[in-house]
């Protein structure tokens, strides 16, 4: 520690003290009943402090011995708990424009009659409008990287460089949009990668098996082996789909993805509440180099009859990341929300209430998440030689008091309100809830101004057709 502290040094870019900090301190081998699984542990630290320079995490020390450092900036946390900040494995930003719109319908006609219709309408000005104001809700959550799958990325990248937030970007297609859209993926995933300084890594993102050929996807796996990219793709969402591809195909949405290649790949499959028993061996020989990410709130509200199976999934070696999907489905970008309600879902699921623990969904939200968007060697922990990505969460509200055991008051009590900060590669985005890098309220005037235009579906037009 004497270095952080030498004179020869410069001062520190960013030094946050006194906060209470989340540590990950390795793996217990069993769970609580154990069953043989590697869970991840995480703990506290009191009266701690992080040093950031170069966006890095230089240092984590004592408040005491933080008083001696010198910052060009500094935030005294006292009563605030540093967390790494959350990721959001799987969402549609662009989306939050039609947040309220396709309500209380089952999938297909939220498909076919109201989202696809309206999508045809796109602008990249509205993808733009709809980006800012879901980076901006994030922000304020306490989401420090997003992983988006949607149309126009170039214009998502875009706004990701000006506001400052991490993200994992795809550019989606579907076969039915002829093969220059498969080529439009790769285009952009070479061009972006690496962009807005390393903070934007990108992902080929094929739509589904159940809207791409089995053709593509086979394509799709070759380009993603050839140029060293990870896959992002929708894949047994639901239980009906793995039943209709059985039917039709005498394949698991998974075995399809096995078939073209796919698992052969760095794979992150949205939501997987359709995989079945029979896709565990599959995914299991992947190595962990496939994630899924779950977003439960969505499935509550299209009354899909299955979860996605995290404790198979765990026992399997499979990441499970926390996601919110869009918010035409959502409503909401709140990982915080996502957190709490994976662990009820899960414990209700299990008919377990030991299982998934409050310190086991942190450890969901923070480092399996990060690992699941391709990032676990660089965020998801805070730890020297991190890219320093915290949030500071102040528990001193009614709803938060008193805390008996901090890790459930953050599951259960803490909202995404309690967020106070939020810094990405060491820039502040948010202090004392004030958003430094975008302008919320001009984002709303214009989006508001485009919506009947947006949303007109007298054209009778889709993108696509739902058919599962």
């Amino acid at each position: 520690m004497s270095a952080v502290s030498s004179p020869s040094v410069p001062p520190a870019d960013l030094v946050v003290t006194g906060c209470t900090l989340l540590v990950h301190e390795g793996y217990e081998d069993h769970d609580a009943h154990g069953e043989g699984e590697r869970v991840g542990r995480v703990g506290f630290r009191e009266e701690a402090a992080l040093v950031v320079r170069d966006g890095l995490i230089d240092a984590v020390t004592t408040a005491a011995a933080a008083r001696e450092i010198p910052a060009v900036e500094r935030i005294e946390a006292r009563g605030q708990v540093a967390l790494p900040g959350l990721t959001n494995c799987h969402t549609h930003t662009p989306m939050v424009a039609l947040r309220g719109l396709a309500e209380d319908l089952p999938t297909e006609e939220w498909f076919n009659d109201v989202v696809w219709p309206v999508e045809t309408n796109l602008t990249a000005r509205d993808v733009e409008l709809g980006a800012r104001l879901a980076c901006a809700e994030m922000i304020r959550g306490g989401v420090t990287c997003f992983a988006d799958h949607y149309f126009h990325m170039d214009t998502v990248a875009a706004v990701v460089a000006e506001c400052g937030l991490r993200a994992h970007l795809g550019e989606t297609y579907f076969s039915s949009q002829g093969p220059e859209k498969r080529e439009r993926s790769l285009e952009f995933a070479l061009r972006a990668r690496g962009a807005a300084g390393g903070r934007i890594t990108t992902a080929l993102a094929p739509h589904a098996p159940y809207t791409v050929t089995d053709a593509d996807l086979t394509a799709t796996a070759e380009l993603a082996r050839a140029h060293g990219l990870p896959v992002h793709i929708h894949a047994a969402e639901n239980r009906g789909q793995t039943d209709t591809s059985l039917a039709r195909h005498g394949r698991t949405p998974v075995e399809v993805l096995d078939r073209t290649g796919l698992l052969d790949t760095d794979l992150l499959i949205a939501h997987g509440t359709g995989i079945v028993e029979r896709d565990l061996p599959l995914l299991a020989r992947t190595g962990g180099r496939t994630a899924v990410a779950t977003a439960p709130r969505g499935y509550l509200k299209f009354a899909w009859p299955t979860t996605t199976p995290v404790r198979a999934l765990r026992a399997a070696g499979v990441p499970v990341g926390l996601a919110t999907d869009g918010a035409a489905s959502n409503n909401s970008l709140d990982v915080w929300e996502a957190m709490a309600l994976t662990s009820l879902i899960q414990k209700s699921t299990e008919g377990d209430p030991r299982w998934l623990t409050s310190r086991q969904a942190l450890h969901h939200a923070t480092l399996q998440s990060a690992r699941a968007v391709g990032l676990g060697d660089r965020t998801g922990t805070l730890a020297p030689g991190r890219r320093a990505d915290i949030i500071l969460v102040d528990l001193s509200g009614p709803h938060t008091q008193p805390v008996h055991d901090l890790a459930a008051t953050l599951v259960h009590s803490a909202r995404a309100s309690d967020v106070r900060t939020t810094v990405v590669d060491g820039r502040v985005l948010m202090r004392d809830r004030e958003l430094l890098t975008l302008d919320v309220p001009e984002v709303v005037r214009e989006l508001t101004a485009r919506l009947p235009a947006l949303t007109a579906r007298g054209h009778g037009r889709r993108i696509q057709e739902y058919d599962t």
